[in-house]
């Protein structure tokens, strides 16, 4: 019996303070007409960026007692989405959740959160990076950032890089596993006053570009914003550029309505004022095709 509306597996953390992980997946993919069914990797009072002594409930001994009711109920998931993963057992017990629930061939989504600005995060390492780099192949689609696809490709992290370069880049890992590869905050090669998302769609064999003003701002959690716009937008029938153009323009308009307002950066984005964008029909559209 076909489900009124699409079900999501949602494996993040959770942050009581802060718009990051599940405290935007979920408001953002319901918004969207799709349910989300949350698989904790752990719970924080806040997220990491820009907060200290923050406290932590790691929840990987708790993972796989979720996934086995889950199992026993005979749930099924149009997507498994995947953000931060904290260890390599996280990624062996999540590798194993798509393995389990692979029967009726549900999208499957990865974001490999490890780094930003050319660096991995204080919890990452060089084993993390080899790890994730196995975990990818699992994945339908990854959303690697810049800084991402630099180490999952082994490449010398640089400011500016051109288009030949990232197209190289998206070709290669589409041959570690997934048919398709979106890298965003590219920076343009020609200007310092933009950045790009790029995508690579291996059975086509099309890249699709979309550019966008650079805003000097820095709010945790819009990669987890982009990413569950693009699911969401996949999920609802959308070709991959209009997906892009969206989540392209879900993340400028968030962060121009956000950065007027005088508050802590490390709060993440005013999500709130913008969610009912995302019900706005998709009229134009700044994607680009590229040779």
């Amino acid at each position: 019996m076909k489900r009124p509306v699409n079900r999501v597996a949602a494996i993040h953390d959770l942050s009581g303070f802060g718009r990051t992980s599940l405290s935007v997946v979920i408001p953002i993919l319901s918004t969207m007409g799709v349910q989300v069914c949350s698989l904790p990797t752990a719970v924080l009072s806040t997220h990491t960026g820009g907060f200290k002594e923050y406290s932590l409930v790691d929840l990987t001994d708790s993972m796989e007692g979720f996934i086995s009711h889950w199992h026993k109920l005979g749930l099924e998931f149009d997507c498994i989405y995947s953000g931060f993963l904290g260890s390599a057992r996280q990624i062996e017990i999540i590798t194993g959740f798509i393995n389990a629930f692979s029967g009726n061939s549900p999208l499957v989504v990865i974001d490999p959160v490890m780094g930003d600005n050319g660096k991995l995060y204080q919890t990452m390492d060089k084993e993390m990076v080899k790890n994730m780099k196995g975990f990818i192949k699992k994945g339908d689609v990854i959303t690697p950032n810049y800084t991402e696809a630099a180490y999952l490709l082994d490449e010398k992290y640089s400011d500016r890089i051109n288009e030949k370069t990232v197209k190289e880049w998206l070709i290669r890992l589409s041959e570690m596993g997934p048919r398709i590869v979106i890298i965003t905050s590219v920076p343009e090669d020609e200007s310092k006053n933009k950045t790009s998302v790029m995508a690579y769609d291996r059975e086509d064999e099309r890249f699709w570009k979309v550019s966008c003003v650079y805003i000097p701002a820095h709010f945790p959690g819009t990669g987890d914003c982009f990413t569950s716009v693009i699911v969401g937008s996949l999920l609802q029938g959308d070709s991959l550029p209009i997906a892009l153009d969206r989540g392209v323009q879900f993340i400028t308009a968030a962060i121009r309505a956000s950065y007027g307002f005088k508050y802590p950066e490390r709060e993440g984005i005013l999500l709130e004022r913008v969610l009912e964008n995302l019900n706005i029909p998709v009229i134009t559209s700044s994607y680009e095709l590229l040779e």
